[in-house]
Order: structure tokens, then sequence, then C-alpha cells
């Protein structure tokens, strides 16, 4: 954990102005560079020392055997990891004969930033080596996210005091040593040296190696290219073998000269490519790289990312870590699906290893909302990805039993990744997920070409599986037994409320879209008599409530559990899940992560008959007391919830714990990657928290207020065409209409209808005052 504050407070950069090797992990994930394609972790250019070091491809993974201690039938039998492909950030530094190499010498000074509207990392350091020679070194790197395959570095250095003999190795690495993965020994086996060589080039200043992986049979491309610039006599060579490719530049320097190594790296990977045409692929990546120029990318990185900015920015006055924070969350969730470009939105994106590179639900619960309402094409091609699985959710259901699709938990290529089944199979809410977000997506889009070609399919698919999974009672009551819902200190339940009430609006989401679209439900098999079935079952769904207390269950018989020993546990306890037996934790009254909570979040604005005010009140004091957010996907739920209630101040603290779940590294394992959904759902818990932001078929709706620690609030979003801004003070909210015909929206329940150049305000009512709610001993919000 990062105990003391690594990165000095700036709204549009985080800076490191020295190095600490003990957090350089969890500097490496911060200071990760990516486009959704290609993602390169902050490593120092030099290679070492290192936390880990990671090169990623989206999509490029190792298989390995999942370990049961006794099998089963339906269990998933082969698992999934990222691997860290060809390594093309490596540039190796001899100063006199001396290695570069921060360890040794005397390090003067080191400052990294990470600059959010320029999209690149920058590194100035001053050395001295052991022999007395003093260097300085700069270095800008970037991933572009306009050329999908490319990144880039410029590397400089230059002697500070005397006539300096340099020697720069600028190479492409393969198969570089790892730390071993944790657990399962045989997937440490199957991960180690996991790709083949197959071809290595170096010729005059380009070096290429092409390899495949060795269980999955994908194969890897990497390619570089440079432009040197030095005094004269500088030289060069270059040599390759199967694992690298080298190029060295040699060049004396005198005191104020410069060598300058500009190098552009193509990437490429394939399933089915042959090894000339990946080849000639990365050889075309580079050509168009090098057309633009290393200050063409730079340019076309700054255009891309104002455009970003002007449409997605997030204003907070009065609090300048959650104002850095949500600028760096809103950076690295662009970085996560910019070009992810049908493929997965991975819950570390392509910052780390963590969670061996999986998908989960928490790219369509947590990022596609912000993406939706920032980066619209982004979110569609996540969901497009997730269409292209749909053949293996079909296998899957079958499997199991059932019709339509089942969605695997976890997983890189589309097939079910988790070895533990009652958090993975039976956590079949993932379905209702990808559903919601189709249904978010057209209402915030009106994208009717999507929803016919990606949209009716997905939506039928995970209605199937609902209708064949769930079961009418003898009264007509609809269930859904066996399930588990987001909250994974509760597992295979019956009707859990958060699952059945996704379900209950896939299943009309589904119908309400076969409607729309006739002909593409009749290619689907869809008949009027299946339609009715999924609009019986939704509105019998059964939604477990509590009479004595006034609460929703989190599932049938939740409330009845003995409430977990809270005062008996220690504070060096949790995460519970390290130190007690989840069969302890399931028959409990505890829970790990917002469940019954975010229910109220992701369906109050549909079914209000369902939670009104006072019912959301009730039940948010009921569950907050019992929820120890031993998951990063918690506190930004909370937040939204507290805010809502009018508990504005602890609404505040949650935001802050979401904002800063990376930068101060609260869940001690920001080393393994960023929390992609925890960073998205800043933005959530300041847009849909503070600003009250909703939005379903009837518009949009906001019910903003501000907590006593915030003077303004300001976002925008698009939606149907437009472009809106909300700015919200104390005792005032503005709508400016940026572009676009007017649209009418809802401002605390009144209707209100904005125009192009005409500002709209309303004052802010005061909230409701309401009793605080407890924490569980030891797990209130974390302070700064």
């Amino acid at each position: 954990m990062i105990t003391q504050r690594a990165y000095a407070v700036e709204p549009w950069t985080v800076r490191e102005r020295s190095l600490d090797l003990g957090v350089l992990a969890q500097s490496e994930s911060v200071f990760a560079l990516s486009n959704g394609h290609v993602g390169w972790r902050g490593n120092l250019d030099e290679g070492e020392p290192h936390g880990l070091p990671g090169s990623y491809l989206n999509g490029v993974h190792e298989l390995h055997p999942l370990p049961y201690a006794e099998a089963g039938y339906g269990y998933p039998e082969s698992g999934q990891t990222v691997i860290n492909v060809t390594n093309g950030k490596v540039i190796r530094l001899l100063v006199d004969d001396e290695p570069f190499d921060l360890r040794y010498g005397r390090l003067v000074s080191h400052e990294r930033t990470l600059d959010l509207r320029r999209g690149v990392l920058e590194r100035v350091c001053e050395w001295t080596s052991p022999a007395g020679s003093t260097v300085r070194v700069r270095s800008t790197r970037l991933v572009s996210l306009t050329q999908r395959a490319v990144a880039a570095v410029a590397y400089e250095v230059e002697p500070v005091d005397s006539r300096t003999r340099v020697v720069v190795q600028s190479e492409l690495v393969a198969n570089e040593s790892l730390p071993g993965p944790d657990g399962d020994p045989r997937a440490a086996r199957a991960l180690k040296s996991p790709l083949e060589p197959e071809e290595d080039l170096a010729k005059d200043r380009r070096l290429r190696l092409v390899h495949r992986t060795r269980r999955s049979g994908l194969r890897v491309a990497v390619a570089a290219d440079h432009v040197v610039d030095g005094p004269e006599r500088t030289t060069t060579g270059c040599e390759s073998n199967v694992d690298m490719a080298r190029l060295t530049v040699t060049a004396v320097l005198e005191p104020g000269q410069r060598l300058r190594v500009e190098k552009l790296v193509a990437h490429g990977w394939s399933a089915t490519r042959s090894r000339p045409a990946m080849s000639d692929q990365v050889e075309a990546a580079l050509a168009a790289a090098a057309h633009s120029g290393w200050q063409g990318l730079l340019d076309e990185q700054r255009s891309f990312l104002d455009d970003f900015w002007d449409r997605a920015d997030v204003e907070v006055d009065g609090d300048e870590e959650i104002q850095q924070a949500v600028r760096f969350a809103l950076f690295h969730v662009l970085q996560a699906g910019a070009r992810a470009e049908r493929r997965a939105i991975p819950a570390k994106g392509l910052t780390g290893s963590g969670y061996d590179g999986h998908a989960f639900w928490d790219t369509e619960v947590f990022v596609l909302p912000l993406l939706i309402a920032t980066t619209p094409d982004a979110a569609a091609e996540a969901l497009r990805w997730r269409q292209t699985t749909l053949p293996v959710a079909r296998e899957r259901a079958t499997q199991l039993g059932l019709r339509g699709a089942a969605f695997p938990w976890r997983t890189i290529e589309g097939s079910e990744g988790s070895a533990y089944w009652p958090a993975g199979t039976a956590a079949f809410h993932v379905n209702a997920d990808i559903a919601d977000a189709v249904v978010r997506y057209v209402q915030a889009t009106g994208d009717e070409r999507f929803e016919r070609d990606t949209g009716v399919e997905l939506l039928v698919e995970t209605a199937r599986l609902w209708r064949s999974l769930g079961h009418h009672d003898g009264r007509g009551v609809f269930h859904i037994d066996g399930v588990t819902g987001p909250d994974e200190y509760s597992a295979v339940a019956d009707d859990n409320t958060y699952t059945n009430l996704m379900a209950r609006a896939n299943l009309l989401a589904a119908a309400d879209a076969c409607k729309r679209h006739p002909d593409r439900a009749a290619e689907l098999g869809v008949d009027e008599e299946e339609s009715a079935g999924w609009r019986d079952a939704a509105e019998a769904v059964h939604l477990p409530y509590n009479d004595e207390l006034g609460v929703h269950e989190q599932h049938a018989g939740f409330t009845r559990y003995q409430r977990w020993d809270f005062a008996g546990t220690r504070a060096d306890q949790y995460p519970l899940m390290l130190h007690f037996p989840y069969f302890d934790l399931y028959r409990k009254q505890v829970v790990k992560q917002a469940d019954l909570v975010l229910a109220m979040h992701t369906r109050a604005a549909y079914f209000e008959e369902v939670f009104d005010e006072e019912q959301i009140a009730r039940n948010f004091a009921y569950y907050e007391p019992l929820t120890v957010r031993d998951s990063s996907l918690s506190a930004c739920v909370q937040a939204v919830l507290a805010a809502r209630t009018g508990h504005l101040d602890l609404a505040h603290a949650y935001t802050a714990e979401a904002a800063l779940m990376d930068l101060a590294d609260l869940e001690h394992n920001t080393r393994d990657g960023l929390h992609i959904a925890s960073l998205a759902g800043t933005w959530t818990a300041l847009v849909a928290g503070f600003g009250g932001m909703r939005w379903d078929e009837g518009g949009l709706r906001f019910t903003p207020r501000l907590p006593a620690g915030l003077g303004r609030l300001a976002f925008t979003l698009r939606f149907l065409g437009r472009s809106l801004r909300v700015e919200v003070t104390p005792d005032r909210a503005t709508y400016t209409l940026r572009s676009g015909p007017p649209l009418t929206l809802r401002h605390h329940g009144t209707e209100l209808t904005v125009r192009e150049g005409a500002p709209a305000g309303r004052p802010v009512p005061l909230p409701r005052q309401r009793r605080a709610p407890g924490q569980p001993p030891h797990r209130g919000p974390h302070t700064r």
C-alpha cells in the first residue's frame, strides 16, 4: 500500500517527484499507457528494476488447466491468462561502460509525469554512475489513440559536466522473466515462456519478432523502427535472435550535446493469419506511423484528447484530490476502451495481469455507463464483442441444461474461466447486466441500427436463459433460485433481488425489442407465444420483502440469518475472505459489496413502484452497517445511494474512496493493475450521486445536491445526439445545451426544456434530514 502521498496533487497531471522502489509496481500500473488494443505498463525505460514487466495485446492469452480437487459435470476445464507479449519499451543505456541502473551509482533527481491532456508519460532524471559520470536522461512515451497498433518512445541522453561515451540499446524482448503467478503451479508451468519463435529480423534500423503461443495458437508480431539524431560519428548496428532484436547506437557526447532516439513500435496478433501476413501487417503499421512521425503522433494524441475532454471532463471545486482523481479515472477508462474494437474491456484494462486479464460484469455495470455518456462508440464495440461470443455462451447454456446463452462470469475470449462455480457459473446476473447495457446504450443514443443488428440478439438470448432458469410456483409467482448475486459473501441463494429485478427488465426489454423489430425476431425464432411468456415471467417476478423490518431482502431469507460478529472481528481480519471460510460468510448477514443497494441504483429509475424514496432510505439504512466493502466495486455505489438519501458527507467520503482506490493503493493490489470499474465509479459517484443523473425510456432526470466540502460540480454528457453541460452549486443547478435540438429533462421531478444558447437554472432544494446510518466496525469510509 502507498502509505504516504506518492503523487503531487495537480489538476491535469499525475506527477512522481522521486523514485520509491518500494512502490515501483504500483507506479507501473498508475503510469500505464493503453488504447484498449495495446497496453504498456509504466516500467522504467531500461527495463530494470521492475515490479511487473507488462506489454499486452487485448485478447492475447494462454491456456492452462484449471485445478479441481474433485471433478464435476459442467466444470470449465481450461483457464485463460493474459500473457506478457513482446516488449517494445526497452531502451537500455551504458554510460562510459557502466549500465544505467538506478540501484547503483547516485540518483540525483528523478521525476515522472503522466500528462492527462497530452496522453504521454514523461520522465526526466539525472544520474551519476559509480565511476562518476553524470548524465541527464529524458524520455516521452505514448500509446497512440489514433493509430491502434502503434506505441512510441522518444529517448534523449546528454552529459552534464564531462565528455561521455554513451551506448543506447533499443530492444524487442520476448519471453521476459516474470514473477511467478500465485496459486496453481500448473498455471505457472503453462505460462513460462509462452511464446514460441517463428521469425526474427534486424536490418538497418528496423527490428521484428514474430511468435506464436504454445496452447492457444495465437500469432503475435511486433516490429520497431528508429530515427537517430546524434553528433558526428554516431554509429548504429543491429542484431537479432529468436527472443530478442536489438539496435545499438553509440556516440561520444560533449556537454551540451544530445543523443536522441525516436522509436516507433507496431503490434499485431491473430488466431488465423499466417506468419508472412502478420509481418506485413506490422510493417504497414510502422509505415503509417513513420508517415506521421513523432511530432505527428504527439499532435494526433493531443487532438484526440482535446475532443475527449471537451465532451467528458468533470470539474470539481473544493476537493483537489478528487478533481485530479476523476480526470485520472476518465483517462484510464478511455484508455481501456477507446480502441478495444470488439474485444473485452478487462477488469484491469491493459495495466496489469491482475485477475488473469479477465473481463467480468464490471464492464457492463460500471464502465459502460461512463462510456455511453462520453464515448458511445467504444461502448457499442464492447457490446458487439459480447455478441461475437454468443456461440460459446449458447454452448455453455446447453451444457447447463438451459436455453439461450449463459455468459461467463470471467473470461478473455468468451468461455467460462472460473473454477469456482458458486461465484462463477451461478452468477447468472451477468446476462442481465449485458442486457441492461444494451438498453441503456440505445436509450442514450437512439442507435436503431445497433439495436437491430446487435441488441435484439443479445436481449433475446439472455431472456431465453431467464425463462428457462426460473419457474412459476403454484400461485403463479416467478422465482429464480440457486443463483449468486453481486455480493460474493452470499452464494447459491434463492430470489436474489438484484438478479430478479435485472432479469425482469431483461425479459421486458427483449419483448419490446422484438415488437419493434419483428423481422429480426423472426430470424431468431421468436414467436408471439415466447414473447408473451417473457412478459408473464417479468410481471410475476418475486421480490423478497421483510414486512416486519420494512426492507427488501438481498435474497429470500437473508434477513433471518444470524448477523456477522462484527464486534469480534479485528481490523486486521479484513478482507474477510482471507481470514474466514466462505461457508461461514455465506450463512451470515454480512455483505462484501453493494448488492441490494446496487439494485436500487440500477433499477430505481425504472421501477419506482418498487423503490420509492422512503423505501430506498430504509433499505440503505439497513444494509449500510452490514456492508464491509471488501470489494473495490462497492464504495461508488454506496456514494450514489448515500447522496440520494441525503447523507451528503458520507457520499463525499465514499466518492473519495472510489477515486483514490489506485492513487493511494487502498486495496493493496494496485501493483497487479488498476481497478477500472472503481475508476469509472468515481464518475458515477459524482455524476449520478451529486449530480443526481439517471436516464431511462422517459429521458434524463437530475436530482443534484452537493456536500458541504464541494463548492461546484460541472460535467458534460452526450444524450440522443445532444451535448449537455450541467453545473451544480450548493443552491442552484444550471443546464446548458451546447449543441443539438431542444431537450426536455426533469430537475427534482419538475419538467424543464433547455435550448441551445439559453442556459436554464433552477434552485437546488435542501435534502431531507435523516438519521445517519452506521458502518461495520473498522470499515467506515477511507479517511484522508
